[in-house]
């Protein structure tokens, strides 16, 4: 009988400690646990909004204990669901138990880190909103191909000692992280957090907890809000021809079969903008799935047409990495040169001027048709049929006095732009020879631009064809 060497095993067994600790997946190195559920002495009635989008978000607060913050969870480290605390930047220090934050592919997140939550595990504020809250805003999404989970929002008034529920409950059953807001109008001193309540094993993923202080009616300051406040007009998803890719800068639906973006959602206000030069940096974008076409600058070349941005290059130019990203090739499309340098460019310029005057801005813009005119003539596509010249560039403008709580701010009387401008050489430089409704553009496109307005008030700004200044 042959024995086993002893340096053998020694061997083998350090070969698995090494596999295991280069783990590509590194959930396998997350210790099993048994959570501790916290106990719930009440309930609180609070109004509950759910949006299937980004939703509203507002950023960039300081003085956060007085005037709320946006937690993004990116400055935390925390790789075990044991319980114990976490300090992060942008708020303070939070408990998390059966829960972490998680870095991996399957979990859901703005950036490069989310909350991770199991079982009954729940993340809470370790410190107080000393004078009180009026809205909370939670992105949240299931966690890899894990089933439902359902949780709550609970809150404390006695430095977390005891908690009560405040809301509904929620689904977390899409893996795109969805928004929830709750109007709680607290003037007490109270702290909050996220508590799991049924799903079992089933993780769900927390992301940009916001906390609103007060909201104004303009005359704030100028912020970074959510790039889809209005919603995501086409529901894009995992399909082909309709791909949601959100990026820091911007948020769009890409189109496989034209080879570029259907529409662009972003916000502007002079919080975005700086002095940062254009950095001419057009790159493919890899995020795109493996399989899909992933133009490049060169299949522009000669074509005739100029690399168009649908996101400009000068409402991102607060900082270089923000510039750059308005150059990714899914943020470009084939734009005659008259139309991009002209009438676009001129729209462009006019709606950063309002933010000048203290304005932010919504806005998203699209293609759509097939076929326009460039330098070389009339075309379909280019690069060989795999890019598609669209007859006309689309934008729908939302602006508002900075402010916060902006889709309740929306009145009657907000001022909405639609323009659809042709895509072709010759056209006029005047881009209110464009003004169109925002019905119009919803009727060629078969979107629904501004959803998360109420019905009422959103029939009333998309029936109207803007007349008001043009500089």
């Amino acid at each position: 009988m042959k024995f086993f060497n002893p340096n053998y095993i020694t061997t083998l067994f350090f070969i698995s400690l090494f596999i295991t600790s280069c783990s590509i997946n590194n959930e396998s190195i997350y210790e099993e646990l048994e959570g501790t559920t916290l106990k719930i002495n009440g309930e609180l009635k609070v109004e509950t909004n759910f949006y299937d989008n980004q939703g509203p978000h507002d950023h960039n607060f300081s003085e956060r204990r007085r005037r709320g913050f946006t937690e993004t969870y990116e400055s935390g480290f925390k790789e075990s669901y044991r319980g114990s605390s976490v300090s992060l930047s942008l708020s303070g220090n939070w408990f998390l138990n059966d829960a972490l934050i998680g870095d991996l592919s399957n979990d859901r997140k703005f950036g490069a880190k989310s909350i991770r939550i199991r079982n009954r595990g729940y993340a809470i504020m370790s410190f107080n909103m000393d004078e009180g809250a009026q809205m909370i805003r939670v992105r949240h999404a299931k966690y890899g191909s894990d089933n439902n989970a359902t949780w709550r929002l609970i809150a404390s008034y006695d430095n977390g000692s005891s908690w009560f529920f405040a809301g509904t409950t929620v689904i977390s059953s899409s893996t795109r992280l969805n928004t929830v807001t709750f109007t709680v109008n607290e003037t007490r001193s109270v702290r909050y957090g996220i508590y799991k309540t049924s799903g079992d094993t089933n993780r769900m993923n927390i992301d940009n907890f916001e906390i609103v202080t007060a909201t104004t009616n303009g005359g704030g300051a100028a912020s970074r809000d959510s790039n889809l406040t209005f919603g995501n007009p086409s529901n894009a998803n995992a399909n082909a021809a309709n791909y949601f890719l959100s990026k820091t800068d911007y948020t769009l639906s890409y189109n496989n079969n034209r080879g570029t973006a259907n529409w662009v959602s972003w916000h502007l206000s002079s919080a975005w903008t700086g002095n940062t030069p254009r950095c001419n940096c057009f790159k493919q974008d890899t995020s795109l799935p493996s399989n899909f076409f992933r133009a490049t600058t060169s299949d522009y070349t000669n074509s005739g047409f100029d690399r168009g941005h649908l996101c400009p290059s000068a409402d991102r130019n607060g900082s270089e990495n923000s510039n750059e990203n308005t150059y990714f090739m899914t943020n470009i499309a084939p734009q005659a040169p008259d139309n991009n340098q002209r009438s676009w460019a001129n729209f462009e310029n006019y709606l950063r001027s309002l933010t000048l005057e203290g304005n932010e801005v919504h806005i998203i813009a699209g293609v759509i048709g097939t076929g326009g005119t460039g330098r070389n003539g009339f075309a379909n596509t280019i690069d060989g049929g795999n890019i598609t010249v669209p007859d006309s560039f689309w934008k729908v403008a939302l602006i508002l006095p900075n402010g916060t709580d902006d889709i309740n701010r929306v009145t009657t009387s907000t001022r909405v732009i639609a323009v659809n401008i042709p895509n072709n050489q010759g056209i006029s430089s005047d881009w209110t020879q464009f003004r169109t409704s925002v019905n119009t553009i919803e009727r060629i496109t078969g979107y629904d631009l501004l959803e998360n307005i109420t019905n009422s008030i959103e029939s009333v700004l998309e029936s109207r064809i803007d007349n008001g200044p043009s500089n």
